[in-house]
């Protein structure tokens, strides 16, 4: 039988969006402590560690994405100023950068990506 290893982490970034074509309140800007938690997962340890990854590599890379994205007005920032910076669009884009960044021989491999504008609010996006 064979197993897999899921890791965690979570990180926050403030910033300011208006949400496009909403017709409400949140069509107006305002902003967000925003959480983002990303889950990786793989089949094997890393032989000289018995990891599968290190945390703090984990965590390295989340914070290199959310620095693009920390104290800004989402709206006037890449990809945001073209596509609505909605969580559903967040959770994408991190997933995506995210992916990129890990390291391609690495045992681990990014499943999902969820944004939470606020407790109990939160958009999640994986790939199949």
């Amino acid at each position: 039988m064979s197993g897999i290893w899921r890791l965690q982490i979570r990180d926050e970034f403030s910033a300011a969006h208006a949400l496009r074509h909403y017709q409400g309140k949140c069509e107006n800007m305002h902003g967000h402590n925003f959480t983002v938690e990303i889950c990786v997962q793989g089949a094997r340890l890393e032989p000289d560690t018995e990891m599968l990854i290190d945390f703090k590599e984990l965590k390295n890379i989340l914070k290199n994405i959310l620095r693009d994205l920390d104290h800004r007005i989402l709206n006037e920032t890449s990809p945001f100023d073209k596509i609505n910076p909605a969580s559903e669009n967040l959770a994408r884009y991190i997933f995506r950068d995210f992916a990129k960044a890990l390291v391609q021989n690495s045992p681990a491999r990014i499943v999902s990506s969820t944004v939470w504008e606020k407790p109990g609010q939160y958009a999640t996006y994986m790939e199949e």
